[in-house]
Formats: C-alpha cells, structure tokens, sequence
C-alpha cells in the first residue's frame, strides 16, 4: 500500500538521492503540504522513511531496510515455485517420454478405424 500512489514513489525517489526537508519535498509536488505530510505518515508507517527534527524543520531520511527484506522473501519465494514448477514439468516430460511409443500405438489404431 506504501508504494500504490505515485506521489510517495516519487517522494521515496527523491530521497533515495539525500535527505530533504519536509518543505523541500511539498514543493516538487502541485498539491498541499498537508498532503504530502499525510504522504510521509504513511512512509513512516511502512518504516521506509525516517523523521528527524530540528528547531521547526523536520527532515526525512529514505530507510531501504523493508524494501531489502521484501526484495529477499519475493527472490526466495521464486526459487522456491522455480524448482517446485521445474520438478513438475520433468515428471510430464518423463511421463510422455514413458507413454510415447504407447501413445503413437493408439494414434495410429485410431485412423484405421
């Protein structure tokens, strides 16, 4: 859900540059900062970014760590479904492989009839 709207891609893009205020980040954006603060919550409740504040600025910081971990489990998850689907078309292969000549006997039996 972080990552649905194309303003908090855009937000996480710009800050995987450096840091921005959050000020910075409203202005590259045609809607109000109380939006793009709504923006940022969300960001921050997803942890991938971080708020640090100084005097009246509040400065935000992109934190990759749940993006790498969920990059891990999706690359782990494929490995997983790869052998599993790889294991099940060698055993189609070698059940047609089996059944060919028994096969090719029926196909023929078949015309003749």
């Amino acid at each position: 859900m972080a990552l649905a709207d194309p303003v908090r891609r855009s937000i996480l893009r710009r800050l995987a540059k450096s840091d921005a205020r959050v000020t910075d980040l409203a202005a590259a954006f045609p809607i109000s900062l109380n939006s793009v603060s709504k923006h940022i919550r969300l960001l921050e409740r997803a942890r991938l970014v971080e708020r640090r504040v100084s005097g009246r600025e509040h400065f935000i910081r992109f934190t990759p760590e749940p993006l790498t971990k969920a990059q891990q489990w999706i690359e782990s998850q494929q490995a997983f479904w790869t052998s599993r689907l790889q294991a099940i078309d060698d055993l189609l292969t070698a059940e047609d492989a089996a059944q060919g000549p028994a096969l090719t006997r029926e196909i023929r039996h078949a015309g003749d009839s």
